[in-house]
């Protein structure tokens, strides 16, 4: 495909004209912004982006904490936005495009569906046999095909195609958290971690066109960095904010021994020394600033609010230090390095997304919960299949009515489902259920 404008790049030279190249080639509207700054305002403009307010991070939007409406837990969308912030700066520290960096940390949750991972897992059974089912993957396919935004005509029909946003390259890149298809993960064949379905391998390997085999570029390494720093510390706020969370249990040994339990069994290797977690823990809990209880107060509000800021610039300059004294100085950006994260810091942070995990996402009603939203996308997905292209939205629609066989027309089907809120799943399933008691 061909290139941009040279005034379109970012970042001086560190970024060359094959990291600014888009798929469609297209002429800049208004000169003087940068490929990425055009990149960062399409994420953010977009329906997609805005969809993410109506789904689960932890809590579900709208449902109730200690009794009482709470409009302040955190949804995809406010987690994407802290992100960003994280992101942005951590990597233009680093010598990084900032708006680079931020486009990849505001649309990496973009395809996530209805419901948090829970739906994410649902949905996998549903499109096992039409390829599996990885909210990264799923980001990608978003931002490359299914946003509508871009279209150029098939070479061979001349009918016009979406391409997405027809982000650069470098952009999408940064946005592909695992840089490989089901079953490819470098190290465990068995991981369910994956970021392009077959049908996308197209736009995928134009995007990895210059990418060291399965390597993450520097700017996506950022990206997760900054994704674990916002959820664990975010989540843990959240969980304190709403009661669920005790600061005193922490000093327990029964409640760190289920902590580092679960530790080890989502967030670190499985080998790994509980008594390195225990140091962590400790670490944290040292620090003046840790929030060894919590009212509600105003006083106690801002002391919590503190406490989050210091744990993200712990965890920000903890990766920041070690890679520069790794690399030094200079700009480091694409494949020129690695991120470093000290063994203690991704320590502290597992710990953090445990006692959030331990306290709030295994809390009884939570688990009745995730059982209903599964029962619902597993009834949602039959009833669409039975009925399509009726319950289709317009868009899904045209795709499913020209879909070459069975598994593209599950396909659709499954996208569509991906694309719904919370509430948007719930109500249409509702709407095509109530016809088959």
């Amino acid at each position: 495909m061909e290139g941009t404008a040279s005034n379109a790049y970012g970042a001086g030279a560190a970024y060359d004209e094959a990291a600014v190249e888009r798929w469609a080639a297209e002429p800049d509207k208004r000169p003087g912004r940068t490929a990425f700054q055009r990149d960062r305002a399409r994420v953010l403009h977009s329906a997609a982006l805005r969809r993410l307010a109506g789904k689960t991070q932890v809590v579900t939007p709208g449902t109730r904490s200690n009794e009482a409406w709470d409009a302040s837990a955190r949804t995809r969308l406010t987690h994407s936005l802290e992100c960003a912030q994280v992101g942005r700066e951590l990597g233009a520290a680093l010598g990084c495009d900032p708006d680079l960096v931020e486009t990849a940390c505001l649309s990496h949750d973009m395809g996530h569906p209805p419901f948090g991972h829970n739906g994410e897992q649902a949905l996998n059974e549903v499109a096992e046999s039409c390829g599996g089912f990885e909210g990264n993957a799923q980001s990608l396919r978003l931002l490359t095909r299914i946003e509508p935004k871009r279209f150029v005509a098939h070479e061979g029909t001349g009918e016009l195609v979406s391409v997405g946003l027809n982000l650069t390259r470098a952009a999408l890149d940064a946005a592909t958290k695992y840089p490989w298809p089901r079953g490819a993960h470098p190290t465990d064949p068995e991981s369910p971690k994956f970021g392009v379905y077959e049908d996308d391998r197209p736009v995928f390997d134009w995007v990895r066109k210059e990418a060291p085999g399965r390597r993450t570029c520097f700017e996506a390494q950022v990206m997760d960095w900054s994704d674990d720093v916002a959820y664990s510390v975010h989540d843990m706020e959240d969980g304190l904010h709403a009661g669920h969370i005790d600061p005193n249990v922490l000093h327990a040994e029964p409640e760190r021994r289920d902590i580092f339990a679960v530790a080890i069994g989502r967030y670190v290797p499985a080998d790994t020394d509980p008594e390195e977690l225990s140091e962590a823990l400790d670490r944290l809990l040292g620090q003046e600033w840790w929030p060894h209880g919590y009212d509600g107060s105003a006083i106690a509000q801002g002391r919590l609010k503190d406490a989050t800021s210091q744990l993200i610039g712990h965890f920000c300059l903890a990766a920041e230090s070690a890679t520069r004294a790794r690399y030094g100085k200079g700009p480091l950006t694409r494949y020129a390095a690695e991120l470093v994260v000290p063994r203690e810091a991704r320590h502290e942070c597992a710990v953090l997304k445990a006692v959030a995990d331990r306290y709030v996402m295994q809390r009884p009603a939570q688990e009745r919960l995730r059982a209903d939203q599964r029962i619902v996308v597993a009834e949602l997905a039959d009833a669409l299949t039975a009925r399509a292209p009726e319950g289709l939205d317009p868009q899904f629609r045209a795709l499913y009515d020209t879909a070459p066989d069975d598994r593209a027309a599950l396909r659709v089907v499954v996208d569509q489902i991906a694309s719904l809120t919370d509430a948007a799943a719930r109500s249409l399933h509702a709407r095509l259920t109530a016809r088959h008691p």
